[in-house]
């Protein structure tokens, strides 16, 4: 079985962050999200795999290589533009030939990985075309949504219904065989101007094709916008294991699932887990509170850190306190004691910030 991973998307939801990087690859615990796919895959079985990339394209392949690290090969597919999920796989039909693939959108997170289904889709009945992975969810109108047969077969997927005809949402899971690809030739593109999957996968049940469900019991998230982001790394971090390779004084207390990384140095400060503190990072006269993931190179002196996610490079300096939120790399959030006493902004687009 092959993989393809979809990681052309701009991230829009996300900016300015990723106005100069890909949303992919914005780290969640200290690690890019992409690399969870990438792992779950490889944990899976799954060592060739194909990644759809566009603007940001040079920064994946930068960042992943050749796949070596995940025991696995990857090839790269540019898309010219984000024409939709199932252009991605036709843009990818030369990668994947006649194999059974897995596709997997490159900015979701989800608990317990894809061995299992993976190792479903192996063991399927022949006619069965593909396999979609579904979750419930309270507010179906914002999903695309399946209806399943008693069987549990898809008998229809609507996108955004206003009436949904179940609670269960597409989670951008997919596993299909060499059917598919003659289903994404055959549809047209949607009123938005791309070639849906969803349509695709209809296109597959509408031609007596089979196409099996399997419901997501544990928890699913889109990491395209901030809240969801932070949600994600709290429950990343939650998983985490103490480690303690950096420097801490004696005058610093470290409490619960902390990692501190090699070359970080903690001192007169409070780290309270689940946290995590990059490599080479300076907590100073500082509180670092639960669920904190503070990237590489970082500077924290006399501040306070709670829920946040911190990227490589950034400073926090003289700030009681910094909750809920995502800081770019390189920016320095800091105190001043500059006359008259006012917030100095340097804000890009589509930043948010809230004052007290």
């Amino acid at each position: 079985m092959k993989g393809l991973i979809l990681a052309g998307g701009e991230g829009t939801r996300l900016r300015p962050i990723t106005y100069t990087s890909a949303k992919q690859l914005v780290p969640v615990a200290n690690k890019p999200i992409l690399f969870y796919g990438l792992e779950a895959m490889a944990n899976a079985g799954v060592q060739d795999v194909g990644i759809v990339i566009g603007a940001t394209g040079d920064e994946v392949r930068a960042a992943v290589g050749t796949g070596e690290q995940w025991g696995m090969h990857v090839t790269y597919l540019p898309q010219e533009a984000p024409l939709g999920l199932a252009h991605c796989v036709l843009i990818a039909q030369d990668f994947l030939g006649d194999d059974d693939f897995v596709m997997y959108l490159g900015d979701n997170l989800l608990e317990g990985g894809l061995s299992d289904l993976v190792s479903s889709f192996a063991h399927r009945p022949a006619e069965v075309a593909a396999t979609i992975l579904l979750t419930k969810v309270p507010d179906p109108q914002r999903f695309g949504v399946a209806e399943l047969d008693n069987r549990g077969e898809v008998v229809r997927l609507v996108e955004k219904p206003e009436v949904p005809p179940s609670d269960l949402a597409l989670m951008g899971v997919y596993l299909f065989d060499k059917r598919i690809h003659g289903a994404v030739r055959a549809i047209r593109p949607s009123a938005r101007g791309e070639l849906e999957i969803t349509d695709a996968i209809q296109w597959l049940v509408d031609n007596g094709e089979r196409v099996q469900s399997l419901i997501h019991d544990g928890w699913w998230i889109d990491t395209g916008k901030l809240t969801p982001l932070l949600e994600a790394n709290r429950l990343i971090l939650e998983t985490l294991d103490r480690r303690i390779d950096g420097t801490v004084d004696a005058a610093s207390r470290i409490e619960g699932r902390v990692v501190i990384e090699q070359g970080a140095t903690v001192t007169r400060s409070v780290v309270r887990g689940p946290a995590v503190i990059g490599a080479g990072t300076e907590v100073v006269d500082s509180y670092i509170g639960p669920f904190s993931a503070v990237a590489e190179q970082c500077r924290i002196v006399d501040s306070e850190v709670e829920h946040a996610v911190l990227l490589r490079d950034s400073q926090v300096i003289g700030i009681r306190r910094v909750i809920d939120s995502l800081i770019g790399k390189r920016s320095i959030v800091q105190k001043s004691d500059l006359l008259p006493q006012a917030v100095r902004l340097m804000l890009g687009d589509d930043s948010q910030l809230d004052l007290p």
